[in-house]
């Protein structure tokens, strides 16, 4: 499971990540969009990689190379898979969160930025999906 980031002190985040939580949970309208959810996690994920590894799951995940990476990738793809074979549809929605998570690690590990991401599905739009796969080629 992927656990809450904060930019704040530790001692701190627990309480202000509840308070914060529960606001945006019971007022959509303070949720952030789809986008900067993405923008605001990657800048977190950047930081992470100059945080001790001791004191960070991303940091310490940086710290272990992009096998470790990978092989996280890997094992959320799996949990997918099996909370979608259980017909589990709140599983599939945290497996699938957690691997979206471990995916923006990799970008950020990599130097990429979610908006590329958001932009080549933006590309794709529209565009069958045996054409722009055969536009690969």
């Amino acid at each position: 499971m992927v656990q809450k980031m904060s930019q704040n002190r530790p001692e701190q985040t627990d309480s202000l990540e509840r308070e914060n939580s529960l606001e945006r949970e019971n007022s959509p309208e303070l949720r952030n969009s789809p986008e900067q959810t993405l923008a605001e996690i990657h800048q977190v994920l950047l930081a992470r990689r100059d945080a001790d590894p001791e004191s960070s799951y991303v940091a310490s995940l940086y710290s272990k190379g992009l096998d470790a990476i990978l092989k996280k990738i890997g094992e959320e793809a799996t949990e997918v898979v099996m909370a979608a074979k259980d017909q589990a549809p709140q599983r599939i929605v945290s497996e699938v969160a957690d691997l979206w998570f471990h995916t923006l690690v990799l970008l950020a590990d990599q130097g990429l930025d979610p908006q590329q991401i958001i932009n080549e599905l933006a590309d794709r739009f529209g565009t069958s999906g045996i054409v722009e796969k055969a536009s690969r080629k």
